[in-house]
């Protein structure tokens, strides 16, 4: 594309779309949000999600992941601050009592909780921001008149697709809300699940290298 230096972007976009159909800790955690709590909520968590793919994106294009490529006291710092937060919210997912909770509730509940944490998770992960690093140059001539402008249009995209499938994704958790609402002993168990599995992403960031 001309002066930005962008190469092969249909083969980016294709790439792009099978990267966010890919199950990982950002559908998960958009099901479990619009699931307990609506598909509103849900749209909180993509929010947040994809408004950390514009902190990586920036990142990339100014340089700051690179650090996390050559510091190893900067890549852990940021993993198992990413490991710790999801520890946190899984626990308090595992630890929350019924009693105290209505059935289309959880903890740390609500558009700004779901947004934040959303955000806050996919921040928090050094892998995303090496992989924002390693993946859009691929795709910019950085000999072009405005290479940084070409990374950042590619960013864009990148989370263009992401936010169409997670939009996707919170509409599906909206149908399992509803199943909840009306079984409120399946939120309870799904609850138990949810804070397993993050744990279990927890403990996966923490062990994770940077190779």
């Amino acid at each position: 594309m001309g002066t930005l230096g962008i190469q092969h972007y249909e083969a980016f976009l294709l790439a792009s779309i099978a990267l966010n159909l890919t199950p990982g800790l950002d559908t998960f955690y958009i099901l479990t949000r619009s699931g307990r709590e609506g598909h509103a909520v849900g749209m909180a968590a993509a929010l947040g999600i994809n408004a950390g793919c514009i902190v990586h994106t920036l990142a990339a294009v100014l340089g700051i992941s690179a650090i996390l490529m050559t510091s190893a006291l900067a890549f852990s710092v940021l993993k198992y601050l990413g490991a710790a937060y999801l520890v946190w919210i899984g626990l308090r997912m595992l630890l929350s009592r019924a009693s105290t909770r209505q059935p289309t509730e959880t903890r740390g509940n609500g558009f700004n909780a779901a947004f934040r944490q959303g955000m806050l998770t996919n921040v928090l992960n050094p892998k995303v921001a090496l992989f924002f690093l390693a993946f859009l140059p691929q795709f910019v001539s950085m000999h072009a008149a405005h290479p940084q402008l070409g990374l950042m249009l590619l960013g864009v995209s990148f989370i263009g697709t992401g936010l169409t499938w997670s939009t996707v994704l919170a509409l599906m958790g909206g149908r399992i809300h509803r199943l909840l609402t009306a079984r409120p002993q399946l939120g309870q168990w799904m609850d138990r699940l949810c804070g397993t599995v993050l744990l279990a992403f927890g403990v996966k960031l923490a062990l994770q290298q940077r190779s």
